[in-house]
């Protein structure tokens, strides 16, 4: 029998951190904190509530990142 696959750990980074960054500076920051799926959304986007283990999200508006959430 095959065993369960484990995903990978995802980085120990506070989401909040990175309101009021720049959407590029948050973006570089979270890849190189090892963040795999970095998505930028514009307020109020309709998006699909799957949680993805390695992914940051950020709301941006007029380039500045506002809210910031895990999977």
């Amino acid at each position: 029998m095959a065993s369960i696959p484990s995903p990978s750990a995802q980085p120990d980074d506070d989401a909040d951190a990175y309101v009021g960054l720049s959407a590029e500076d948050a973006e570089q920051q979270a890849r190189e904190r090892g963040w795999t799926t970095v998505r930028a959304l514009p307020p109020g986007s309709i998006i699909t509530m799957e949680y993805l283990v390695g992914r940051l999200n950020f709301e941006v508006e007029g380039g500045t990142v506002k809210r910031c959430w895990v999977g």
